[in-house]
């Protein structure tokens, strides 16, 4: 029998007091609510039994019973997904990977999606106990990554509106939600993650979006480089570390790098215990001194140290949005405005009196860009084009994110983005901004402070009208914050 489990790896564990403790192995049973079912239980079994049989089997027939009776957690997610013991008959999903909905030829669109359902239903319940019957009462906002494209934003929104049955919801980026997080209006936002790293100018509370830039490595490829790094040296000890067949080995290294790891000039090296964990058996500790430990987050400035995916991300090239949004009859080219050029069309025919003096701009899957953090920040400060600009948010660098805890980053991003900078751009100042808020969750706290401020709920979408209509272009209804929505999902369709 095979269950499913899910569960997402943070860059950053905020759980890990003890830089030597080690984690334990999930408990996939379910837990017996009290001890009376038990003995109702054996007393049913033990009524079709003899006196002499009951004498002769008492001990061993009860453990039997107790071990039968054990059932399957049904699914597991969060941190203790990534702690079940490989022996055990659960399969790992991550609907998540790399930026975008983990869709692949063995994954489907529609797993992903019961999946991702599947673990916000458990933490509504399981965490902040509100249950299916109460939240037509509540509104979600959701923070969304810069990385994901229009057709991954409106299944989130059907998602929160359709299957969890909220009355309303909003979408904020979550380089703008960070900006108002740390009470700002203006800055350069650098989201450091676990597997992507994305880079967006945030102006006037307005995200802007021709800035962005999307790296794709994150905390967990800095841990995979620690693994690489360590082995390299020989001083890694002599065990069994995969963190493709155990998860749990990804979370000691995530560990081990946020206790050692961080950039300054010289050898840096530490003491420290690992753990290995072998098929349920209890962790068992290794004492070592590891060494290089600058080198693993130096892999942000520069990605070749990074240990490549050995199973990378498929393709993306099948991922076109507009099929989800219009009918197959509007497939057809239509006579266009001849003062608009065919460019900012992207490729999308309009055939709707709406649509025809609306320029729409491609909506191209996302690229990523082969360069390291301080070339990122650069070149999106310097895309905005307007000097008075460029100087201010080189002089507001914010940095969020689970790597952002990282010790000595801020003084290496400004050492490295100020040489990074042309020398003739009048530029001579670069300096960030030490978060208000921890890193980790900023961009949380900012999109309850977008919620708040906004009092008219013009960009709010009511559950009905999503499920009946669904939304495109055509009036002022929009996510004033997201550009990539502009192209599909702006106002309610008039049926």
């Amino acid at each position: 029998m095979e269950f499913v489990q899910m569960g997402r790896v943070d860059g950053y564990n905020p759980q890990s007091s003890r830089k030597d403790s080690a984690f334990n192995w999930t408990n996939v049973y379910v837990k017996e609510s009290t001890s009376s079912v038990e003995e109702e239980s054996l007393s049913s079994v033990n009524e079709g039994m003899t006196d002499e049989s009951m004498g002769q089997h008492e001990s061993t027939d009860n453990k039997e019973l107790n071990l039968n009776e054990r059932k399957f957690r049904e699914f597991i997610c969060g941190e203790e997904a990534l702690k079940i013991s490989p022996t055990e008959p659960y399969c790992l999903h991550r609907p998540v990977r790399r930026g975008h909905l983990n869709v692949s030829q063995h994954y489907p669109m529609q797993q992903v999606l019961e999946d991702m359902i599947a673990i916000w239903d458990w933490i509504l319940v399981e965490k902040l106990h509100i249950l299916h019957s109460e939240r037509n009462l509540y509104s979600a906002i959701l923070v969304m990554p810069e990385t994901f494209d229009n057709r991954e934003i409106k299944e989130m929104l059907s998602i929160v509106l359709r299957d969890l049955h909220f009355s309303t919801a909003v979408v904020h980026q979550e380089g703008l939600a960070a900006v108002f997080g740390n009470g700002l209006s203006t800055a350069c936002v650098v989201n450091m993650g676990a597997q992507v790293t994305s880079v967006i100018c945030v102006e006037d509370g307005v995200a802007l979006p021709n800035t962005e830039k999307t790296l794709p490595f994150g905390g967990e490829d800095i841990s995979r480089c620690l693994l690489w790094t360590q082995r390299h040296h020989h001083t890694w000890p002599q065990i069994r570390t995969d963190i493709l067949t155990k998860p749990m080995d990804l979370l000691m290294l995530n560990k081990v790098k946020e206790s050692y790891c961080e950039i300054k000039e010289g050898e840096v090296d530490a003491v420290a215990v690992v753990h290995s964990y072998e098929d349920g058996m209890p962790a068992g500790s290794h004492k070592t001194r590891l060494s290089a430990l600058n080198v693993p987050p130096m892999g942000l400035f520069y990605p070749k140290l990074l240990v490549p995916d050995v199973y990378p991300p498929p393709p993306r090239s099948w991922f076109n949005d507009y099929e989800d949004m219009l009918e197959d009859t509007w497939h057809t080219e239509f006579p266009r405005r001849s003062d608009i050029s065919d460019g900012l069309y992207g490729g999308i025919n309009v055939g709707l009196p709406m649509w025809e003096s609306y320029p729409v701009l491609a909506t191209k899957p996302k690229r990523e860009e082969k360069i390291g953090l301080a070339e990122a920040v650069t070149s999106s400060i310097l895309s905005t084009g307007r000097i008075d600009l460029q100087r201010k948010l080189f002089c507001s660098i914010q940095l969020i994110g689970g790597v952002a805890l990282t010790g000595g980053l801020i003084p290496a991003v400004e050492e490295r983005v100020l040489h990074a900078i042309p020398s003739n751009e009048a530029i001579d100042m670069v300096e960030v901004l030490q978060s208000r808020t921890n890193p980790t969750y900023v961009s949380w706290k900012g999109g309850a402070i977008l919620g708040i401020l906004d009092f008219g709920r013009d960009a709010w979408i009511h559950r009905e009208d999503w499920i009946r209509n669904g939304i495109h272009i055509g009036s002022g209804r929009k996510y004033k914050d997201s550009y990539f929505l502009q192209a599909q999902a702006m106002c309610y369709i008039n049926s």
